[in-house]
């Protein structure tokens, strides 16, 4: 007679022996995996300098920018996507995360020699805060910077100090594209490293010099650190006066701006309704009163020949950008980068005549010139908007957004409507390399991308005494030149034709209340005459 057979009964021993075995096959599985699938992305910020809304072809312009046009179809682009209205502000939230007040950074750099006031205003980051190199160089990432700093003039406040490995670009800001000018206001410093560079007497182009080292650092990162990955955060000057730009550039442009302002402006609108950026909602804002028809405009071919120089900068920035992705894609870091493209703030409409630098007898764009190309063609520029740099109206404020990545991104036809601002790329990059952001204003965007759900924001903002705060679909402003506050609901009416504050008072008062309590948190100060310092 045959036994039955014994079932097995394990011993505790024996069950924590097997428990522990499969929790170490976990986790040695685990890290396989992210070692092969999981590796944290390269990140690449790249930013334009006082470029309106319209003027890259895939958001209605017509200056030729092939490789961006190309990114935005590979990746994702917004309709509403905010910056400061301003250099120093945008570079301070983007750097830090955190509203520019808090930083330091409410109003403008200050110069070396000035007596340093700490507090909102103090004209550099504050230290208390980290940038985004710091935090991400604390990760294993490697840190790089080209262009315009903006955000320190003492060395001590410098890219390198403030957790950049390399860094090459201009401290200060607008500058000539050919040399540093001896006139210019303030002493301007263009620096490799830590140390002041000299640029060589020919050859020398901002736009191409700054992509030269972009390249450069690409092809190190490469080379000596191929299993870390890297932030790049590349500053154009382009399309910030002076206008300076390469005769071969120009000279695409010339004759398709024989055609004026009012023709171009038209044509960007209708060109934008084509692409599906923009719908019935936005209404194209009339002609500033204070810009004439172009028929009645006299000195046509200057205006002429500043418009072609303007759009020959940004063309030339594009063909840099070109050189950067190819790069990318020879180095084989292209798939598993992030790349952002934005403007610091919309165009301006500023005139420099007053500085006295141009030499009159130098065709505009050459070097020796030194000139804006004003009111007129910066109304192009943020079409369908209304007003320009430094105002708080959708035109100072609103910018292009293009975000790629091929590995995770998935490209989406048409515009998407999520809204974002420039304080909300730190606490992305830091979701991105596995890092806490709770501590921060900003949000994360990666909902844009990602089945995630985000509740509805509220931003704020204060330069020069303008005043704005959005708050899901509703906007709240008052720009220094505005007799009072205007309200308008953004879902509906994005361009801000219908001000809608007198029929709704509670919705101002306790708007006006919120923003009153954020500018009393970051600092905002305000004079007896209601400019704020």
């Amino acid at each position: 007679m045959k036994r039955p057979k014994q079932a097995f009964v394990s011993s505790p021993q024996t069950t924590l022996k097997t428990l522990f075995f499969l929790a170490l096959l976990a986790i040695i599985s685990s890290q396989l995996a992210i070692g092969q699938s999981v590796k944290r992305p390269n990140i690449l910020y790249i930013l334009a300098d006082d470029m309106g809304f319209s003027d890259i072809g895939c958001y209605g312009g017509e200056v030729n920018t092939p490789n961006l046009d190309k990114l935005a179809a590979g990746g994702i682009k917004l309709r509403s996507f905010y910056n400061n209205a301003r250099c120093c502000p945008t570079r301070a939230s983007l750097l830090t995360g955190q509203y520019p007040h808090t930083v330091g950074m409410g109003l403008m750099v200050t110069m070396p020699n000035a007596a340093i006031q700490p507090g909102s205003y103090q004209g550099f980051l504050d230290a208390r805060y980290p940038t985004i190199a710091e935090r991400l160089k604390e990760t294993g990432y490697s840190t790089y910077m080209l262009g315009k700093w903006h955000v320190g003039e003492r060395p001590e406040h410098w890219p390198l100090k403030r957790g950049f490995e390399h860094y090459f670009g201009l401290i200060s800001g607008a500058s000539s594209y050919y040399e540093i000018i001896p006139a210019e206001k303030g002493k301007r410093f263009i620096v490799l490293d830590d140390k002041e560079f000299t640029p060589p007497a020919d050859g020398f182009y901002m736009t191409d010099a700054f992509t030269d080292y972009a390249v450069q650092y690409l092809n190190q990162q490469k080379q000596e650190q191929a299993d870390k990955p890297f932030f790049m955060y590349l500053a154009y000057t382009a399309p910030h006066f002076p206008l300076h730009a390469y005769e071969s550039d120009i000279a695409k442009y010339e004759k398709l701006y024989a055609q004026g302002w009012d023709v171009t402006r038209t044509k960007r609108y209708q060109k934008m309704q084509q692409l599906g950026l923009i719908d019935k909602r936005y209404q194209l804002t009339p002609r500033p009163a204070n810009v004439p028809a172009w028929n009645s405009a006299t000195d046509k071919a200057q205006w002429i020949r500043k418009m072609a120089v303007y759009a020959a900068m940004i063309d030339r920035m594009d063909q840099n950008i070109g050189r950067l992705i190819k790069t990318l894609k020879a180095n084989g870091q292209y798939d598993n980068t992030l790349i952002v493209f934005m403007s610091d703030n919309g165009s301006s409409n500023e005139n420099m005549e007053s500085r006295k630098l141009n030499d009159p007898t130098k065709k505009i764009g050459e070097r020796g010139s030194y000139v804006t190309y004003d009111t007129p063609w910066a109304n192009v520029s943020v079409t369908p908007f209304r007003k320009y740099k430094r105002f708080l109206h959708e035109g100072g404020m609103i910018t292009p957004c293009i975000m790629q990545w091929p590995r995770n991104i998935r490209p989406a036809a048409g515009y998407v409507d999520g809204i974002g601002h420039v304080m909300d790329l730190l606490p992305t990059s830091l979701e991105l390399a596995g890092l806490s952001a709770n501590d921060l204003p900003g949000k994360s965007l990666s909902y844009l991308w990602t089945p995630k759900k985000t509740e509805p924001r509220t931003y704020c903002w204060e330069h020069e005494g303008n005043k704005a705060i959005r708050k899901a679909d509703w906007k709240l402003v008052k720009d220094t030149e505005d007799a009072d506050w205007e309200l308008y609901n953004i879902k509906t009416d994005p361009c801000e034709t219908n001000d809608l504050a007198r029929n709704q008072p509670q919705r101002v008062a306790s708007m006006r209340t919120e923003f009153d309590t954020w500018a009393q948190r970051v600092g905002v100060r305000e004079r007896p005459a209601g400019k704020s310092e």
